[in-house]
């Protein structure tokens, strides 16, 4: 063979390689890695089943499911932007992705997602993704409100009459009914059913976004333009309601200082507590499941202080910036979030959807465990203003926690928490 002819069967053999490689890259699915953190067994379910649905129609994008935890998952994203072995989707909640996507970390989605999606999204849910330049940095998909969780029996014992969506009570009136349902039952001096009980172990998110019903805001721009902290007189409310009906109204459990919502259940389903008030309405599922047989519950409309507002941190979907596959988990994005799946998606985490065709659905409609009362109080969901502060995150570990904690432990008084949370907070934001 001619040194020419041996030459062009080279090259013929090297195009034929390249074209067989060519033809196993292009029958190679793309993978993507996606991180949830869906907890509890029906939620994971519903991810895994929505997740299993996508890689049975879609043999050239394929879905590898991870979970991670939530006391884990700040850390993990850290870690994998920093060493840009970066997940293709993940699941978070929107105030670290607003800061992650200011960092540069995560996909700007507007050119990545469909009209039908932006447009079906309600306002108040996009506004906490999205910064003041108008990127977007995630997808909102579940919300949760806080509800007032109450036992029927003991209602109708008192004579209590529930309030109904239509005519929801304020909190005076309320703290009217915990006093009815305040009693020394064996007639030994000491109360053993009591009117409420709050869950007070982690209490920050929940006073701030209790306060917006009152008007309070906590976190306000000073005249520099700069973030302040600021507890004023709408912010107090919502601190004195709680502290006087543990201390001075003795309406209220002192038990749920060191306890949290769901910890406090036990003693609700004994009927040591009427109301569970400001209680994360995805607890409702851990009623169902542990519930003893024959206990009669039922959901109150939010509370009215000026209004029912309440705020909410929504869960989200983003898309880091490292992935090279940013367009497919876009597509699976699309999937995982349309009507339906996020629809089973909000059921499984006995939260609600963002998507306005996912919330009209009969099924968070009816009556069955309180979903009809429930749905109606994420209608008064907002954004709340802690959302868009930076370092909040410090603020509410290092300030507020153990100020709140110490207030709602009878040491100190609401003035004083509020002088404590206004000096630290400003200084720790601000820095």
């Amino acid at each position: 063979m001619t040194h020419a002819r041996f030459s062009r069967a080279l090259v013929a053999l090297a195009v034929a390689g390249a074209l067989l490689l060519g033809a196993a890259h292009a029958q190679a699915p793309v993978k993507l890695r996606f991180v949830s953190l869906a907890w509890q067994p029906q939620a994971i379910d519903a991810v895994v089943a929505v997740v299993d649905a996508w890689n049975a129609q879609n043999p050239n994008v394929q879905v590898e499911y991870q979970q991670v935890d939530w006391g884990s998952i700040h850390d993990y994203l850290v870690t994998s932007f920093e060493t840009r072995s970066v997940p293709d989707l993940f699941h978070y909640e929107s105030g670290p992705v607003r800061d992650f996507g200011a960092r540069g970390y995560l996909a700007e989605l507007t050119p990545l997602l469909s009209d039908d999606l932006k447009n079906d999204v309600v306002d108040g849910a996009w506004q906490t993704v999205t910064d003041d330049a108008g990127n977007v940095w995630g997808v909102p998909f579940l919300w949760e409100s806080l509800i007032v969780l109450y036992n029927v029996d003991l209602f109708a014992e008192a004579g209590v009459e529930a309030p109904t969506i239509e005519n929801p009570w304020t909190w005076d009136q309320m703290r009217e009914a915990a006093a009815r349902l305040t009693l020394d039952r064996d007639g030994d001096g000491r109360i053993d059913q009591y009117g409420a009980a709050f869950g007070l172990r982690s209490p920050v998110n929940r006073v701030l976004n209790l306060a917006l019903g009152f008007g309070g805001e906590f976190f306000y721009r000073g005249a520099d333009g700069q973030w302040e902290v600021r507890v004023g007189e709408p912010e107090k409310q919502i601190l004195r309601i709680i502290t006087e009906m543990m201390y001075v109204d003795q309406t209220a459990s002192q038990d749920g200082v060191g306890l949290s919502g769901p910890e406090l259940f036990p003693g609700f389903f004994e009927g040591k507590y009427a109301m569970l008030p400001g209680i994360g309405v995805w607890a409702r599922q851990q009623i169902v499941d542990a519930g003893p047989a024959g206990f009669h519950w039922g959901v109150l409309p939010p509370l009215v202080g000026v209004t029912q507002a309440q705020g909410s941190a929504t869960q989200t979907i983003s898309i880091p910036a490292a992935s090279p596959n940013q367009a497919e988990a876009a597509q699976f994005l699309e999937f995982l979030l349309n009507t339906q799946n996020m629809a089973t998606l909000a059921q499984g985490d006995w939260l609600f959807p963002t998507r306005a065709s996912s919330f009209d659905l009969p099924e968070f409609q009816t009556t069955e465990a309180g979903w009809d009362v429930a749905t109606e109080s994420a209608r008064h969901l907002t954004l709340a203003p802690f959302q868009l502060v930076p370092n909040y995150a410090e603020f509410r570990s290092r300030v507020a926690t153990p100020i709140l904690q110490e207030l709602f432990a009878n040491r100190i008084t609401v003035d004083q928490a509020a002088q404590q949370i206004e000096a630290d907070g400003t200084r720790t934001i601000r820095r």
